[in-house]
């Protein structure tokens, strides 16, 4: 199960690199595969993209401009390799543009095959370059670029949050009419700045402006932003991005995460009151609800796992030996907080139940007598098919399976998960205008696609 990525954009009076440089670094929770920067000058855009986390890749680089875009990438639809990193720069007749995509296409095996059939030559197997490609063969029918933007939308189903550097020196955001990944706008005393998260902003001291709306293209030019719509429909939110993927202290489309994670904390405990000696959360992930249900219950909050900083997220690993690895290297209990107590442990989700499984383990190991498990998120029953690498049910813990059995694969003394009644309460977002296709397998786009004219 891998996350999705970090998009951003700048345009300034002033040179970008180091804010373009340090709003990827805020972001690199979304993406830890690989980063990439383009800037335009000259009349140029520039290019440097590589594998790995921002501060190696960007180790003794700097590339010159006023105007540009970054990316941090975890692959969705996309081999993880070098040739599928962003942003991707397309050639054509009109011109050239460097794109960076956040999200994922439904659609994305019928564009490929309708755009190959049209003549369209792709180097990459990402749908990035899908998105490229239709932008840029609608462009020369239309003879405008966002014009093109706009009949490329009402070809693109799915997720995809976008930021574009034309050869122009612009800056183009584009979110998807469905909302489902964030993005912002905020400005800076030279300009202003496109952002996945609101908290690249505090880093480059940037002011929050607005939410780009879902289906609105937002056009920065030298210091003016022009809003045009592009394609609407209902707005389907990830609650993933507040359940587990954004960071704290970023606010997404008017919620502020951190207080959405506190109650679904305070949700668990209303719900399924439990006495303990203390309350504890898997690092990072479930540190906010555990504050929450602490402050709801009255039990003592105090840290039972000390998370190693230096190394990647388990959620993301791909193998299942390196996995279980992974967990105990990263988390290491501390016993002397948990011998002899009742303890309830709070997280955002199970997904396979690997990692919770080893974590109670390491507890009851370091002597704990009890371990309530609480998880702030129903149970995870479906792939999700918009930007989150989780195409199949096959290793979902929930699967076929009761509450009463997960606890017992996973070796807790109890289980709750938040209801999805209480989950849409704590987030304050209209059930209607959230996505909630892992949760009950309704999904805002059907798996079925519209037929596309050749």
């Amino acid at each position: 199960m891998k996350e999705k990525c970090a998009v951003f954009g700048i345009v300034s009076r002033e040179e970008v690199f180091d804010r373009i440089y340090l709003g990827l670094y805020s972001m690199q929770h979304r993406g830890q595969e690989s980063a990439g920067i383009t800037t335009f000058s000259e009349g140029k855009i520039h290019k440097h993209t590589e594998m790995g986390l921002v501060a190696d890749v960007f180790k003794n680089i700097r590339l010159a401009g006023n105007v540009g875009i970054g990316h941090v990438r975890y692959s969705t639809t996309g081999t993880s390799e070098i040739k599928n990193s962003q942003p991707l720069i397309i050639n054509y007749s009109e011109g050239s543009f460097a794109i960076a995509h956040n999200g994922n296409l439904t659609n994305y095996n019928d564009l490929r095959e309708i755009l190959e059939r049209r003549g369209a030559i792709f180097s990459t197997n990402s749908d990035t370059e899908v998105i490229a490609q239709l932008i840029a063969q609608e462009h020369i029918k239309a003879g405008n670029f966002v014009d093109g933007i706009k009949n490329a939308m009402k070809l693109l189903e799915g997720a995809y949050s976008l930021t574009i550097l034309n050869d122009k020196g612009q800056v183009v955001a584009v979110r998807d009419p469905w909302g489902f990944r964030p993005l912002s706008l905020g400005k800076i005393p030279s300009g202003h700045v496109i952002a996945s998260e609101t908290c690249a902003f505090d880093l480059i001291d940037a002011t929050f402006i607005r939410d780009v709306k879902p289906g609105e293209i937002v056009i920065l030019i030298d210091d003016n932003v022009i809003s045009e719509i592009g394609r609407t429909e209902k707005s389907k939110h990830c609650m993933f991005e507040y359940v587990y993927f954004a960071r704290p202290d970023s606010v997404i489309d008017g919620i502020s995460v951190y207080q959405a994670r506190k109650n679904l904390g305070k949700n668990l405990c209303e719900e399924k009151p439990t006495k303990a000696d203390i309350v504890t959360a898997v690092p990072d992930s479930g540190t906010t609800a555990a504050i929450g249900y602490h402050h709801a219950s009255g039990i003592k909050y105090s840290e039972s796992l000390i998370k190693n900083r230096y190394t990647g997220r388990t959620f993301i690993m791909p193998e299942q030996k390196t996995r279980d690895l992974s967990v105990k290297i990263k988390l290491t209990p501390i016993a002397s907080e948990v011998k002899g107590k009742d303890v309830i442990l709070v997280d955002d989700s199970i997904v396979r139940g690997t990692t919770m499984r080893n974590l109670v383990t390491l507890l009851k190991k370091s002597g704990a007598k009890k371990v309530h498990v609480r998880i702030t998120c129903p149970p995870v029953m479906y792939p999700c098919f918009y930007g989150v690498d989780m195409k199949t049910r096959k290793e979902f813990a929930a699967t076929e399976k009761t509450v009463d059995e997960i606890c017992k694969q996973i070796g807790a003394d109890s289980l709750h998960y938040n209801s999805l009644e209480g989950l849409v309460k704590s987030l304050g977002i209209e059930k209607e205008s959230l996505c909630l296709a892992c949760l009950t397998g309704e999904y805002p786009i059907k798996e079925k696609q519209a037929k596309l004219k050749v």
